[in-house]
């Protein structure tokens, strides 16, 4: 993917320093492609490799002004060295899937809310103007009320929820005690290009279309009818610049939907993909997930009033460039 022809910032940032957190992963190195393509000044990439992949590292290592180091959010000393010069913070750094969440809750926690909470801490000690991390649609659990608005959130389901709202929470509170810019994005179900099909944590999107690639028919997870607001990355990465940059002092200390305001079954999802790749297999079905929102559709009227996002890639063209991504990369022989 190219960033250079999509203007989304409002202020200029060619002379920004922006330390990008989670930056070797999915959605941190479309934010980091984005930056470097419109030439600012210095992006400091962390990512301890966990999620990301050395890979992308090596996408931007011949920019100038890109600089790599490898470590963790949960060392706070760490962190106090890393947010040195930096303007503006794009935490993308987290330990993300509810069922891993289920499984090992206490590394979520470590990472999402102490190395969450490092980050703000070490942000605030070093005078940084803005932060800007994700949260999760996760968080509204079990309110049933479609579309999903900010205001109105049910019992979380998952400890990967509750560490999504812990990181909410904290940020009301370093807004109001110490006058911090903070923003956070509900991110609703993010997928395209980079986006890792492997391992037993694998989002679907990416999971689907690698099956159907190999002529495997991958599993549906209950009976297919859950509803999710699938929203293409590049759409992910036009809401952080945005708000990173966003002169409107109404839209800080606040959380947003970040999504299209479409929802698709996951049948539906299948259909889609197997329609770009050009299969007609089907599905293998099995039991539903501990943990799942059974439905979810995003309100994103807050996010376009207070800082102008309007996602421009809707469903169907963002599977159908997902679906060119993993036809044109070389899948490594131990995972075919």
């Amino acid at each position: 993917m190219s960033y250079k022809d999509k203007i989304f910032h409002h202020t200029p940032i060619a002379d920004k320093t922006v330390l990008v957190t989670g930056g070797a992963g999915f959605v941190g190195t479309h934010i980091v492609e984005y930056l470097l393509a419109h030439n600012v000044k210095h992006v400091r990439v962390i990512d301890n490799f966990a999620n990301g992949k050395r890979e992308n590292v090596e996408l931007f290592k011949h920019y100038p002004n890109f600089e790599f180091i490898e470590g963790d959010i949960r060392d706070a000393d760490a962190c106090m060295q890393w947010c040195k010069g930096v303007d503006m913070v794009c935490h993308q750094a987290a330990l993300g899937s509810v069922p891993r969440s289920i499984k090992t809750p206490l590394a979520t926690n470590s990472v999402n809310v102490d190395g969450y909470l490092n980050i703000l801490v070490a942000a605030k000690d070093n005078g940084v103007k803005r932060i800007v991390y994700a949260s999760s649609s996760s968080v509204y659990g079990d309110h049933p009320a479609l579309p999903k608005i900010e205001e109105n959130i049910g019992k979380q389901l998952s400890p990967y929820a509750v560490s999504k709202y812990t990181n909410e929470l904290y940020q009301g509170v370093f807004a109001d005690i110490y006058g911090m810019e903070i923003i956070g994005l509900r991110y609703f179900n993010i997928f395209g290009p980079r986006q890792d099909p492997f391992g037993p944590y694998a989002a679907v999107i990416p999971l689907f279309t690698l099956s159907m690639l190999k002529g495997e028919a991958p599993f549906i997870n209950g009976d297919g009818k859950q509803t999710r607001d699938f929203t293409f990355v590049e759409n992910a990465v036009q809401a952080n610049i945005r708000a990173l940059t966003t002169p409107n002092t109404e839209a800080l200390g606040k959380v947003y939907n970040i999504a299209v305001g479409e929802n698709f079954t996951v049948l539906e999802m299948f259909d889609v993909i197997a329609k770009s790749i050009g299969t007609d297999m089907t599905p293998q079905f099995r039991d539903t997930r501990a943990g799942d929102v059974r439905d979810s559709l995003a309100d994103i009227s807050k996010a376009r009033t207070l800082f102008g996002y309007n996602p421009e890639v809707r469903f169907k063209e963002g599977v159908e460039k997902t679906v060119a991504y993993f036809k044109s990369i070389a899948i490594p022989a131990e995972q075919k």
